[in-house]
């Protein structure tokens, strides 16, 4: 794979995913932990939340799946339960991750758009629990898919590498199951992330009229404006996320359709001459790509956070030093 120039580039694409997404993440869990960066508790919850199971699909997926299954092809983790198992904390991480984001768009819209439910729902004890319960469902709806899966080949009585079965093309109830997974991720986030933004932005440019109108009559009074202004910067972070989630998952999705939905030919898994199979795998890319995407995000659009994080160099630069010394 190494010898072809297309294999080259994903081969070196996800060590320095890897590279970058790990330390990112870690440093967002950090910072927001900390409680420093002037955010409510409950937006922190999802942040961090989000951070974590970034954090997470990128070990299982890129290190754990795609480095070692490039580098290491017959690896103890290339053993057939274990390669089951694998894949179902892959779906299970990937799905917290996905469904994190969602629920903090919902969260936003709730203390955006519905002032009376925002007492009861934009709470640190509710943001807890509703994350608490999406993350074990997500996990456990994965569980069938460690019997979707066979040898690929048996060596000294040893089940290496997962083939699927073939059932899983022809039995209806497993064909129910993997189109539940692909509507459920990412289909609906689609669709709700798209619906909540809308009703968000609906409803910030009638407030936005309303408080016009209210400042002609309070001359000198910056209430309005500075509320304006806290709920600008939330609006920000918020389309920034999910609109990298949508842009980077986009081809993921639309490859979907055209595989499940126009019923193209499908793809070899292996024919990196192939533009179908080059069509998926860069697919995947962005995907991935998307679980190290907000620290960049937080960095440019929260100015504490961006203090945090240079402190939290400067402090390591200089603790780095005074070990040297």
């Amino acid at each position: 794979m190494h010898g072809s120039p297309k294999g080259l580039v994903f081969a070196l694409y996800y060590p320095i995913l890897a590279a970058v997404g790990v330390p990112a993440n870690l440093a967002v869990i950090i910072i927001l932990f900390r409680g420093r960066c002037g955010l409510s508790r409950c937006i922190t919850y999802y942040l961090v939340s989000m951070a974590l199971t970034d954090l997470l699909v990128i070990i299982t997926a890129v290190i754990l799946n795609r480095i070692v299954g490039i580098y290491f092809p017959f690896s103890f983790l290339s053993i057939t339960p274990v390669c089951s198992f694998s894949f179902v904390l892959i779906y299970g991480v990937r799905d917290c991750s996905v469904w994190v984001t969602v629920l903090f768009t919902f969260d936003r819209y709730v203390a955006i758009c519905c002032q009376k439910l925002k007492t009861k729902y934009c709470t640190q004890k509710a943001a807890a629990l509703v994350i608490g319960m999406v993350c074990a469902l997500s996990c456990v709806r994965k569980i069938p898919w460690y019997f979707v899966y066979e040898p690929f080949v048996i060596i000294n009585d040893v089940p290496w590498l997962c083939n699927t079965k073939l059932i899983f093309s022809t039995s209806p109830s497993w064909a129910a199951f993997d189109w539940t997974h692909r509507i459920l991720t990412p289909c609906l986030p689609f669709i709700l992330i798209l619906l909540l933004n809308a009703l968000t932005v609906k409803h910030i440019l009638v407030t936005i009229r309303i408080r016009r109108r209210i400042l002609v009559h309070r001359n000198g009074d910056n209430r309005s404006d500075t509320e304006m202004e806290n709920r600008r910067k939330s609006i920000v972070l918020l389309f920034c996320i999910s609109g990298s989630f949508i842009l980077l998952w986009s081809l993921f999705l639309i490859t979907f359709l055209d595989v499940r939905v126009a019923k193209v030919s499908s793809f070899s898994g292996s024919n990196f001459n192939e533009s179908n199979f080059i069509l998926e795998e860069s697919g995947f890319m962005l995907q991935l790509l998307s679980s190290c995407i907000n620290p960049f995000i937080y960095a440019g659009t929260q100015s504490k956070f961006r203090e945090e994080l240079k402190n939290g160099v400067s402090y390591s630069m200089s603790l780095f030093v005074k070990i040297l010394k």
